[in-house]
């Protein structure tokens, strides 16, 4: 048992000889144990070198090995969900030294990615999608295996259920593995429970459950009468009655962290036809003293750093910001009630979950449910606020036409992570959220510049009656002096923050510093927009007379975004105007640091200079004289 970060590299003999899962296989089983021991070890010292999530994957090292030592992939399809749980099967499948370049710039993903390796078999950022896509494959046939495995709450989803209910109707060979963490499905685990889970996984009770079947289903009351009798006696001591009746062969629940049961257990269940489930119970954190005890707390870990030697300013970030809002808020509105899909920590919940606990809701990983919850509420008078990633909200798009905008519904929507977030990479990147809300009738879509005004009009979009959403970033802000008092902003108003010549900065969100300092060197005029919807269109128009070119900045997709808000008012108003949308461009960006990322969408301040000046310079050549007001 480890109670700290490894700084020095651990000694991983049995390890480093592992380049291949073949290499794996042609260990002694009873190797194992040692190899387990080792990968947990590096595990923990690359994490603390990098950064990333860790909790996870210390819960499936014993799990990656049988896998890998049962199953012959790549051949064979493991489909991993939630990705994070990744790491052992990355190091083990030839990306152990990689593993240090892990969500850096070039280095690895923090999620399996097709791209990066032929034993990735599916991209997974996002939950409970690991049981359709391993359906699909084994579906499409040949001669390999397929397993789908499926942990860390991801079986909360509805998705999951949706396949697993698919998968019970075919005769596919798939096995999904439930790895039951105490996020998921509570444990039942004693002495019968193990013993008759030992029989229900061996070769002996499935060869005799497939002869009997054959022989009594000439016999259909007999086979009736067995099968129920079957079915009631496993409901007895097994939490696996609802896979049973879904016409799943279920076996569990087991020690996910004994080697030699789970290698005999895979051997067993990998020869038995159609859908099969194995239960697993492990423990996240395990083999790390303090993830085993916080496994929330140590569900991912920053780099390990020297202690700076300047103060680092203490600025709050923007869920910390939304998190005091939402306290404050429900002081005066007893109506208010808060929901989030198992993000309360991640959106700054904590302390309201703690002092409100009658009107939180944090309904796991389940976005769709989460926003028609909220509907529901709205229809009977409470004033929902829905916390949620915006690359969650994707997730719950019908949900947030159909049954809140559509009936114009008072649902606010906080959205955090919106924009890029550094080093989890496109799959948790906020990057659409503008596009496909701005097409929604009845929706207000906010963008505050600074954690002030994040509080403001947060307070602004929950006052309005209807369906509002105020999107924020990951992260710390600029510093901004946070007013105690709530006040209303204008709706769809922006305001002018600097006066200049030449051409006019469009800012939409937190970009705003980087804009100021643009604006600052080139000598130009600086709008904080603050609404996207309704857009301040009396601000443009007055803009598009003093100024000889328009200039949008947002940290969202071009296609559909802000700047083409503006772009589609302009048209329609007949206004020719040259117009420069700066944004993020038609492409997935890569995980890297956040300013890394913004640097390479020409997002930084040196970059939003630089463009913008050749622009003018570029205008002042083919029409000389015409962008000075």
């Amino acid at each position: 048992m480890l109670n700290e970060i490894p700084t020095k590299r651990p000694e991983t003999p049995l390890l480093d000889g592992i380049d291949s899962p073949a290499q794996l296989r042609e260990l002694k089983e009873k190797q194992l144990v040692q190899l387990a021991e080792e990968l947990r070890a590096f595990l923990l010292y690359s994490v603390g070198q990098t950064g990333g999530h860790f909790g996870a994957g210390l819960g499936v090292v014993e799990l990656t090995l049988a896998l890998h030592y049962v199953y012959n992939t790549p051949q064979d399809r493991l489909v991993w969900d939630v990705g994070h749980q990744t790491y052992p099967h990355k190091i083990l499948t030839g990306r152990r030294e990689q593993l240090l370049t892990m969500r850096q710039s070039g280095g690895l993903s923090g999620f399996p990615k097709r791209e990066e390796s032929e034993y990735d078999t599916f991209g997974v950022g996002h939950s409970s999608t690991s049981i359709s896509a391993a359906l699909g494959m084994a579906l499409a046939g040949g001669d390999k295996k397929c397993a789908a495995i499926i942990g860390d709450g991801a079986m909360t989803a509805g998705m999951a259920f949706e396949a697993l209910n698919h998968a019970a109707h075919t005769d596919a060979d798939l096995l999904v593995i439930l790895n039951d963490n105490n996020m998921s499905i509570s444990p039942n685990v004693g002495g019968l429970a193990t013993y008759l889970s030992k029989i229900w996984g061996s070769k002996f009770y499935n060869s005799l459950r497939e002869g009997s079947k054959q022989v009594l289903t000439k016999i259909p009351s007999a086979w009736e009468f067995a099968k129920r009798t079957e079915e009631h006696f496993k409901g007895f001591v097994s939490p696996g009655t609802l896979f049973e009746e879904m016409g799943f062969n279920y076996v569990g629940p087991i020690d996910g962290h004994d080697l030699s049961s789970l290698v005999r257990y895979l051997r067993n269940l990998r020869d038995v036809k159609g859908p099969k489930l194995l239960h697993i119970i492990t423990q996240k954190g395990k083999g790390f003293e303090p993830a085993e005890k916080d496994p929330v707390g140590y569900h991912a870990l920053n780099k390990l750093e020297p202690a700076p030697k300047k103060p680092v300013p203490n600025r709050p970030k923007f869920q910390a910001v939304f998190g005091q809002w939402l306290c404050d808020m429900a002081a005066v509105e007893p109506r208010l009630v808060a929901i989030t899909p198992a993000m309360c920590e991640g959106s700054g919940m904590v302390d309201f979950a703690r002092d409100y606990p009658e009107r939180f809701y944090d309904v796991a990983i389940a976005e769709q449910h989460a926003v028609t919850l909220a509907a529901g509420f709205a229809c009977e008078g409470q004033k929902p606020v829905v916390a949620i990633y915006s690359t969650f909200l994707q997730r719950a798009y019908d949900q947030l036409i159909h049954d809140v905008a559509l009936q114009n519904l008072d649902v606010t929507f906080a959205i955090d992570r919106a924009g890029l977030v550094g080093e989890d990479g496109a799959t948790h990147a906020g990057s659409f959220d503008i596009s496909y809300l701005r097409c929604i009738p009845n929706m207000v879509i906010a963008t505050p510049s600074d954690e002030n005004e994040c509080r403001q009009l947060l307070y602004t979009c929950y006052r309005h009656r209807g369906p509002s959403a105020v999107r924020y970033p990951r992260g710390r802000g600029s510093g901004a002096e946070i007013a105690s008092a709530m006040n209303a902003l204008p709706l769809g108003k922006g305001v002018i923050r600097r006066e200049g010549t030449g051409a006019a900065i469009l800012c939409f969100g937190t970009l705003a510093a980087s804009a100021r300092q643009a604006a600052d060197k080139l000598g130009l005029t600086l709008c904080d927009m603050r609404f996207v919807k309704p857009l301040d269109t009396a601000l443009i128009d007055d803009l598009a007379r003093r100024h000889g070119l328009l200039v949008t900045l947002e940290e969202n997709a071009v296609a559909g975004g802000a700047g083409s808000a503006v772009a589609e008012y302009l048209n329609h108003q007949g206004i020719t105007l040259p117009i420069m949308q700066l944004g993020l461009d038609d492409s997935f960006v890569g995980h890297a640091s956040h300013a890394e990322q913004l640097a390479s969408q020409g997002l930084d301040a040196d970059s939003i200079e630089r463009a913008i000046d050749q622009r003018l310079t570029e205008l002042a050549s083919a029409r000389p004289g015409k962008l000075a007001p």
